[in-house]
C-alpha cells in the first residue's frame, strides 16, 4: 500500500511541477498582459493544487495534511480572484489587449 501512495504522490508532485514550469514559460512567451494573466492563473492554480495534494498524500492522515488542505482551499479561492482583480484593474486604466489576428 505504501508504494501505491508513494507513486501517486510522486506523480502528483511531478504533474504539479510541470504545470508550474509551463506557467513560467507562458509568462515569458505570451504577447500581452491579459494572456500572461491567463497563463499564470490557470497553470499556477492547477500546479499548486497537484503539489499540495501530493504533499498531503506523503503526510498521511495527520495534522500536516489538514494544514495542507487548508492552504489548498486558500489557493483555490485567492488565485482566480487575484487574476480577475488584475485584469479588471488593467481594464480600468485602459490597457487594451493586443489586436493581432495572425502571427507575424
Amino acid at each position: 500500500m505504501s508504494t501505491l501512495v508513494d507513486f501517486a504522490s510522486g506523480a502528483l508532485l511531478l504533474v504539479g511541477s510541470i504545470f508550474i514550469l509551463i506557467g513560467g514559460v507562458g509568462l515569458l512567451r505570451m504577447p500581452d498582459f491579459y494572456t500572461r494573466i491567463h497563463a499564470a492563473g490557470i497553470t499556477d492554480t492547477l500546479g499548486a493544487t497537484a503539489i499540495l495534494l501530493g504533499l498531503a498524500l506523503q503526510a498521511g492522515w495527520d495534522l500536516m495534511s489538514v494544514k495542507l488542505v487548508i492552504i489548498l482551499l486558500f489557493v483555490l479561492l485567492t488565485s482566480p480572484t487575484a487574476s480577475h482583480s488584475l485584469a479588471k484593474a488593467a481594464l480600468d486604466v485602459d490597457l487594451l489587449p493586443l489586436k493581432r489576428t495572425k502571427p507575424e
